[in-house]
């Protein structure tokens, strides 16, 4: 449970920012290829902190089942990559209903954005945390989206 909720945020953060870092400003946007950049770089993070995490925590002399280590924490990462699906769902749509880039990057930051708050609140809630101050964490999670997409602005 855990273990998705924290790949449930960094994905998230992850999709924002590459969809802010993705945006052409005035060149050739490419939705698509935008999307597959996405699920790239998910898969490619979910890979490396997966190993990252195993080889901190290896020991000499566990023999032969390391390996069965390393692919079962690699399997463990899924949920940064699922956490990213919104983001490349919504560029697919994008490039197949045509919409201007300024428009998608804009919806979705404020989609991602209201995701990390629905994490953030859940993810406090499950914990024990009471409804007011779960809707802090979510809110405080949901700014960092917000940050993001306020860095977009001021740097595009």
């Amino acid at each position: 449970m855990r273990n998705w909720m924290f790949g449930g945020v960094y994905g998230t953060v992850l999709a924002s920012a590459l969809l802010a870092a993705l945006q052409s400003g005035g060149g050739t946007y490419t939705p698509y290829s935008d999307a597959a950049w996405v699920m790239v770089t998910a898969g490619t993070a979910a890979l490396a902190h997966g190993y990252a995490h195993h080889m901190s925590t290896h020991t000499e002399g566990s023999g032969s089942h390391r390996w069965r280590q390393l692919v079962r924490t690699l399997a463990d990462e899924w949920p940064v990559v699922v956490a990213c699906l919104p983001t490349v769902a919504l560029l697919v749509g994008a490039g197949a209903a045509r919409w201007p880039e300024s428009d998608v990057t804009a919806l979705g930051l404020a989609l991602n954005a209201a995701l990390l708050f629905g994490w953030g609140t859940f993810a406090a809630k499950r914990v024990g945390y009471r409804k007011r101050s779960a809707l802090a964490i979510g809110g405080a999670d949901a700014t960092i989206g917000l940050l993001i997409a306020g860095a977009n602005a001021l740097i595009k």
